[in-house]
C-alpha cells in the first residue's frame, strides 16, 4: 500500500469521527459555554496523550531542541484555530460554520498551489473541485449572511492551512502523539484562563450534563481523530487533505438525522452526489505510483 493510500484511508476514518464534532460541541456549549467546552475537552485529551506517550516511551522526543520552534508555532496556531471555531459557533449556525470552515480548501489552494510549489495531479484537482461544489450545495443557506461568528470562523479557516503546514513540518521531528500532547499542554492553561475571565462560572449540574459530550470531544475528536490527522499530513499534501474534509458534511447530515432527528433537505441529498464522485477521483491511485515497502 502506498503512503498516499494510507493517508487517504486515515482521512476517511478521520472524517467519520470529525463529523460528530459539530453535534457534540453544540450540545456541550449549550450547557457550559464555548471556551469551557474547549478547556474541559483539552483536559481530557491531555490524559489520553500522556498515557500514549508513556506507553510508547515518547518523552525522549522532547529532548530534540530542533523541534521546539515548530512545536511551539504549531501549538499556538492550532490553539487559536479551535478557539476561533468554538467562539464563532456561539454567534452563527452549525450549517454556516461547516461551509465557512470548509473554505480552508480555497486558502490551501491559494497558499500552496497558486503561490506555493505544492501541486496536485489533474484528476485529483478535478476531484477536489467537484467535492467543493458538493459541500457548498449541501451547506450553503439561502440567506447566508456574514455575522461576527461567520467572520471569526472565516479567520480560523484562513489560519488552518498554515497550521497544517507547520504540523506537517513538525511531524518530521516528532511523533503525532508527542506533537498533540505538547500542543495540549500549551493550550490548556491559555484556554482555561480565557474561559475563567470571559465566560460565566459554570455549575456542577451544567457540567454533569455536558460531561458525556466533552468526554467524546476530548477522546475522539481531540484524541484519536487528531492522530489520524497528523499521520495523514505526513503522507499526503495539505491541499488534498483540505479537500477530503468535504467528506465530513454528508456524514454530519447522516448522524444529525440519526441522533437529532434532523431531516436533510433535498438540495443536501443532491449535494452528496458530487462529493462521492469527487471523493472517488481524489482517492483514485495514479498509475505511476510505486508501492511502499
Amino acid at each position: 500500500m502506498t503512503k498516499e493510500r494510507e493517508g487517504e484511508l486515515l482521512m476517511i476514518g478521520l472524517s467519520i469521527l470529525e463529523s460528530w464534532f459539530p453535534i457534540l460541541s453544540i450540545v456541550a456549549i449549550s450547557h457550559i459555554g464555548a471556551l469551557h467546552t474547549y478547556a474541559f475537552s483539552l483536559f481530557i485529551s491531555l490524559f489520553f496523550f500522556l498515557a500514549l506517550m508513556t506507553k510508547k516511551k515518547l518523552f525522549s522526543e522532547l529532548k530534540n531542541r530542533d523541534a521546539y520552534k515548530d512545536l511551539l508555532i504549531t501549538s499556538l496556531l492550532i490553539t487559536m484555530l479551535f478557539a476561533l471555531m468554538f467562539i464563532g459557533m456561539q454567534y452563527t449556525t452549525a450549517g454556516n460554520m461547516s461551509v465557512i470552515i470548509f473554505t480552508q480548501l480555497f486558502f490551501s489552494y491559494l497558499y500552496f498551489n497558486i503561490f506555493g510549489k505544492e501541486k496536485m495531479d489533474l484528476i485529483h484537482s478535478v476531484g477536489a473541485f467537484i467535492m467543493g461544489i458538493g459541500a457548498v450545495i449541501i451547506l450553503l443557506p439561502d440567506d447566508l449572511a456574514f455575522n461576527k461568528g461567520d467572520l471569526i470562523i472565516l479567520t480560523g479557516a484562513a489560519l488552518a492551512p498554515i497550521a497544517n503546514f507547520y504540523s506537517k513540518r513538525t511531524r518530521k521531528h516528532c511523533s503525532s502523539e508527542t506533537i498533540l500532547g505538547f500542543r495540549t499542554i500549551i493550550a490548556l492553561p491559555i484556554i482555561s484562563l480565557l474561559a475563567w475571565i470571559i465566560e460565566p462560572e459554570i455549575t456542577l449540574i451544567s457540567l454533569e450534563k455536558a460531561l458525556p459530550f466533552v468526554l467524546l470531544i476530548g477522546l475522539v475528536v481531540f484524541g484519536v481523530s487528531k492522530i489520524f490527522w497528523m499521520e495523514a499530513l505526513h503522507r499526503i499534501s495539505i491541499t488534498k487533505i483540505s479537500a477530503m474534509i468535504a467528506l465530513v458534511p454528508p456524514m454530519t447530515l447522516l448522524f444529525a438525522f440519526l441522533y437529532l432527528d434532523e431531516v436533510p433537505e433535498l438540495r443536501q441529498i443532491v449535494g452528496i452526489i458530487p462529493i462521492l464522485i469527487g471523493g472517488y477521483l481524489l482517492t483514485k491511485p495514479i498509475k505511476n505510483e510505486t508501492i511502499s515497502k
